[in-house]
Order: structure tokens, then sequence, then C-alpha cells
């Protein structure tokens, strides 16, 4: 069974639209989502989520097809959005007592013992908290009621280096043949530590669905003349960026000829030159 099945996703907007999407994510993995501000990352999520109906198009999670299986479906979901919607005058004790109320899979010894990992006090409120603290106590609450798939809009955004790294190595550990990530980041480095799969949306459009590896793989950096460029040809070539001392392309590296040296791109340049170009 997949975790997430989108196909022909539609949603319009005065000045904007999302897809049409058709996008998998398998049980068992972590797929990232990734794009400018506004390439339709939230609206994809809220989709998912039943927090707004798609124009056009079918959403199932788990099996189930949405919005006809919530709110049910929801003991199965764990959220962590970019904007939080806890009281500020609750402190952790006490979400975890709202959070009771609200999931019957609620499991407070879970719970706790994510406080403690995590190093959350359990009596200071949460309008006191930091923004890396807010995170983790949504992301401790979002575990703790034994969901199959896990749904984090920018979870990582705004934290310093190592509460992102103590943020992933959680994710990782969950993510299991039982279990699925859907991750939502414009932080490339961190969907390239973890995920087994990326998508990336460009102004409402999926300009690829890949697997990460066969993806790294399968593409790389080109450093040349444009002359020698211009001999290419021009279907192996995805983007370039020209430079007053030459040229930069991103290029399939199985279509390149003998003899030029094609050098490994990370994610993140991926992105750029693929978003440049778009």
């Amino acid at each position: 069974m997949n975790a997430i099945e989108l196909r022909g996703l539609t949603k319009s907007y005065q000045s904007f639209q999302l897809g049409p999407l058709d996008l998998t994510l398998p049980m068992g993995t972590i797929l990232g989502l990734v794009g400018e501000n506004g390439a339709g990352k939230s609206t994809t999520l809220k989709s998912i989520l039943d927090l707004i109906r798609p124009d056009a198009g079918s959403v199932t999670v788990l099996g189930q097809t949405v919005p006809d299986a919530y709110p049910s479906l929801k003991e199965e979901i764990g959220v962590v959005l970019d904007e939080l919607a806890i009281p500020g005058f609750l402190d952790a004790r006490e979400v975890g007592k709202l959070m009771a109320s609200a999931y019957s899979n609620w499991d407070e010894q879970v719970y706790q013992s994510y406080l403690a990992k995590l190093d959350l006090p359990s009596n200071k409120k949460y309008k006191d908290f930091s923004r890396g603290m807010k995170m983790k106590l949504a992301l401790a609450a979002a575990l703790s009621h034994h969901a199959r798939l896990l749904i984090l809009d920018e979870a990582t955004s705004g934290l310093d280096p190592m509460v992102r790294q103590e943020i992933l190595d959680i994710l990782y550990d969950f993510c299991d043949e039982e279990h699925a990530i859907l991750l939502s980041s414009h932080i490339v480095s961190d969907l390239e530590k973890i995920c087994d799969y990326i998508a990336f949306l460009h102004k409402g459009r999926l300009v690829l669905v890949e697997e990460k590896d066969r993806l790294l793989e399968r593409f790389g950096l080109l450093k040349c003349s444009e002359a020698d460029l211009a001999a290419l040809d021009p279907s192996a070539v995805l983007a370039k960026r020209v430079h007053h001392y030459g040229v930069e392309a991103l290029v399939e590296r199985d279509r390149m000829p003998a003899g030029l040296t094609v050098d490994a791109v990370n994610l993140e340049e991926l992105i750029i030159l693929l978003a440049k170009e778009k």
C-alpha cells in the first residue's frame, strides 16, 4: 500500500494554480517536497490533510479516499506545520493532556520519553519556548499517538544545525516498512540527508519526481566553454549557468561524450540550476 497517492490534483487561486499533480509516497519511505516559497508545497499538504478542497483530482491517504476518510484518518497521521496552533499559556504537560483528549491512541509514556529525549521542560509555558523547542514539542506530540504517516511542513526551518540534525535523526528512526514521511522544506541539504525520493515543485508545477540516489547518479555538473556546450545534444543539458570564465551545465552523465569530465552535483546545486532554468 502507498502512504499517499495524488492523481491529477489541481487547486486554483486568483494568481496561482497548483498542478495537475501526480505524486506517490510508498510506505516505508521518506519523500522530500522541495520548492521555493510560493511553489505550492503548503497547498499540496493542506489538500492531503483536507484543510482545503482541491478543484479537481483525487487524494488517497493510507488506502483511504480524502475527504471521505476524515476525521477517523487523523488518528493515523502525525502533523507538524510551520504555523503551530498551540496556545501559549500551556506547558508541555498540559499539551499532552490536550492531545490525549484529541487522539484515542495517545500514548503518554511515549510522549514523556520524547520530552526527555528532546530535553523539553514539562512546566515551561509554550509562549516562552524558542522556535527550536516549539518544533521539538510539536514533533513529540505528532509521534505519540502511534501515527503511521508523518506530514511535516518546514519543520526544520529557522533552526540551528544541531537541533535540525536532532529532528532528522528522530525522523530517520521513525521510518520503517510500516511508516512513511512526507517532509516539505526549502532546506535542500536536510532533504538530501534522509529522503528516499525527491519531488521538486516550481510555480505550482511538478518539475521532477525521482529516487534521490538515482537523481544524483543520473545528473552531473559539467564545466566547459560555451563552444563545447553548443556541440552537445541539447536534450542532454537540463540547465546552465554562464560565467565570464565559462559555463556550468547540469547534464545527464551517460549521454556525455568521452573525454569530458562531469563532476558530482549535490541536491541543492541541482535544484537551484533547475529552478533558474525554469
